[in-house]
């Protein structure tokens, strides 16, 4: 193959843009991979070597507009390695992941290069730039430098060496826990055993079941929406517990599998992070992350969350002891374990507030969800989608809109994949197959959503859960990141924000979801085409709150734990043994018995599947304070959709990318920056 013919590396010429999935299959992505590089290191080999005088245009411009083969590559394939995997992407994944470190590396470790930026960083006073220029110089200059730029000989090397290293560990952990994610099921042949289950959960099964090859059977799967709901309405302890611990073990060889253990490759990866951050001048690997974030040290992470986790914890007991008093009034006689909470749970809530799950999820059908989160773009941000067709995508569930602003000019492309297959990771999540920028021209973004909805019977719409319902709203806010960037420089484009920044745009999105004005348009039963009646609406929302302990601390719990590994120094890294930390990091805080952590570390992709939320998993907390207050903004307005305060919200923080300071951008949005009562107001706590 040639490489004119090979379709990652052409300019795409379809509609808008879209990367030519039909033509594009797995053997094109190495010989892609290689051609790319070789484009890019001639690229910067060319402005390091330059004889003029370092400037702003040669040097900072000339580098964000290199490497765009590499980046349209690139984008394709982590994008097609986390949603549509195969085979042969995992294989190529795994080879392709050190030399991207390699070569990031050989940019970074640039001396000529460096020297250049370093002179302009020096003189950066100046050189007459923006606002938007000074900041993509200083992202740049300590980009470098925490690279190991200043770095010589031996040391540089080990750099080089860790951070290789890393990036292959880290594809090995991704690719063992969707591993064990794939190889379990729960197949269920007899009424006895679909006890309690109600039928949007047994049409889902059925349908696992037929996808998996077991025609005329139900099966759960340990997506998040199938095991839940499993474990919310399965009147079989027995079976409660097995999914739980199948669930639960994901990433420790606990589904029957030694070869997917992560034990090791979290205890070897914080020991590189830990040697790297000693490297680099910082004591601890959870220093060194946060030196360039919005908390800036681990200690005001830590703070945070602990001033969250005491009213947590007293209210996560205070729920246990009801739902052992619904053990005992049922006649049980045992003790709630964790795969007992989320069935009780359910009972009490009935009890408390005359709800369940199964009268809520008729009426939130995924359909009218989605065009809830569209409908409240439009009120807030003039934005229009309208759903595209025939155009090329990589899965056949993926659906494409075509963003427009008010006076109908393009925006961008929203594609959105939302339902669960044995080809995707967990979890949900927005990325981009191109990002806004103007430097090479007027470029619009293509933003894609991807979740792991469990999808409804054949002919039969798909339901969701609240929380379901929230994360979709969640992932349009990262969307909206991206879609409404209005930046120069790929640098700070969209959600290049500081990582405890970049959780704002999402969680306060997800507060309209809530407002009864969106619900009482939206949420309609999907037999009857009625609206929720309003009793249950109220019920809805006053049970908003119900469980907020439970939720508090499993999310409280792994971001201490993330943040307690990550505290860990060189020595104390080597002698890690996981289980036995996690054991003890847990007692040290008082972790209810009947609760377990979010992820529980052999299968916390967030710190170990990339770097991306490594000491960072307390950012959501963070990034929550100001999302409840950003949203009072609008209620103090009385009109949750206020023009001034959306035209605010919209310069300051979605358009704004990363082009000034996280803290200043809040403060000119809000005009002050939050305290920490909002949150917990918010999840009430207070």
């Amino acid at each position: 193959m040639t490489n004119k013919n090979n379709p990652l590396l052409a300019l795409w010429t379809t509609q808008f843009g879209l990367p030519s999935f039909g033509e594009i299959k797995a053997e094109h992505f190495s010989p892609a991979f290689d051609q790319a590089f070789k484009l890019a290191r001639a690229e910067v080999e060319k402005i390091a070597g330059r004889e003029e005088a370092a400037n702003f245009s040669n040097t900072i411009e000339a580098l964000e507009l290199s490497g765009k083969k590499l980046r349209q590559v690139a984008s394709v394939f982590f994008n097609l390695s986390g949603a549509h995997t195969s085979d042969e992407l995992q294989t190529i994944e795994r080879d392709v992941a050190p030399k991207l470190a390699k070569h990031r590396l050989k940019i970074l470790l640039n001396d000529a290069l460096f020297k250049r930026i370093g002179a302009l960083y020096a003189t950066r006073a100046e050189l007459g730039l923006n606002l938007e220029q000074e900041e993509v110089l200083e992202r740049y200059y300590k980009m470098f430098v925490r690279a190991g730029a200043n770095l010589q000989g031996v040391d540089r090397e080990r750099m080089a060496e860790i951070d290789q290293r890393l990036a292959v560990i880290g594809i090995n952990f991704s690719q063992n826990v969707l591993s064990d994610e794939n190889s379990y099921e729960l197949v269920i042949e007899n009424d006895l055993d679909l006890a309690g289950l109600p039928d949007f959960l047994k049409a889902a099964a059925k349908r696992n079941a037929d996808d998996r090859g077991h025609a005329g059977k139900y099966a759960i799967t340990l997506s998040r929406s199938s095991i839940e709901p499993f474990l919310q309405f399965s009147e079989r302890r027995d079976l409660r517990e097995q999914a739980f611990r199948a669930w639960t073990d994901r990433g420790e060889g606990g589904v029957g599998n030694e070869k997917t253990d992560n034990r090791k490759i979290v205890a070897e990866t914080i020991s590189l992070r830990a040697e790297r951050a000693k490297l680099l001048g910082h004591d601890t690997y959870a220093a060194y992350k946060l030196d360039n974030q919005m908390a800036k040290t681990p200690q005001a992470a830590q703070n945070l969350l602990l001033q969250v986790w005491e009213p947590a914890r007293v209210r996560a007991n205070e729920e246990c002891e009801k739902l052992q008093a619904m053990v005992q009034q049922e006649g049980g006689n045992f003790n709630i374990e964790a795969w007992d909470w989320r069935y009780y749970s359910e009972k009490v809530r009935k009890q408390e507030h005359d709800i369940d799950e199964s009268e809520i999820k008729p009426y939130l059908q995924l359909d009218l969800m989605i065009a809830a989160a569209f409908d409240t773009a439009n009120r807030l941000f003039g934005l229009n989608l309208k759903e595209l067709f025939n155009l090329p995508v990589y899965h056949k569930d993926v659906r494409v809109f075509e963003v427009t602003a008010k006076n109908g000019s393009h925006v961008g492309l929203f594609l959105g994949d939302y339902f669960a297959r044995p080809s995707k990771r967990s979890g949900a999540w927005m990325s981009n197959f191109r990002a806004q920028e103007k430097l090479s021209g007027d470029i619009s973004p293509i933003i894609v959503n991807v979740m792991n909805f469990s999808q409804g019977a054949e002919g039969e719409a798909t339901l969701l859960t609240f929380d379901d319902a929230r994360t979709l709203f969640h992932e349009f806010g990262h969307a909206l990141h991206g879609l409404l960037s209005n930046v120069t420089y790929p640098m700070v484009s969209g959600t290049n924000v500081a990582r405890d920044f970049v959780e704002l745009p999402s969680q306060l999105y997800e507060h309209w979801l809530s407002q009864p004005e969106v619900l009482r348009r939206y949420a309609v039963h999907y037999q009857t085409g009625e609206a929720m009646p309003d009793d249950l609406l109220k019920r809805l929302l006053a049970a908003e709150n119900f469980n907020q302990g439970f939720a508090t601390v499993e999310y409280v719990s792994s971001a201490l734990v993330d943040m307690d590994l990550h505290l860990l120094d060189t020595e104390q890294a080597k002698k890690l043994d996981v289980s036995e930390f996690e054991t003890a990091a847990l007692e040290k805080i008082g972790m209810p018995a009947q609760i377990t952590m979010r992820h529980r570390i052999p299968h916390f992709a967030h710190a170990f599947a990339g770097e991306g939320y490594s000491a960072g998993y307390y950012s959501y907390m963070w990034s929550e304070v100001m999302d409840a207050d950003a949203f009072k903004a609008f209620e103090e307005t009385g009109d949750i959709f206020d023009r001034e305060t959306a035209e605010r919200l919209a310069e300051f923080i979605y358009s704004a990318g990363g082009r000034q300071d996280p803290a200043d951008a809040y403060k000119a949005f809000r005009g002050r920056m939050p305290g920490i009562e909002a949150l917990l107001e918010k999840r009430g706590l207070a």
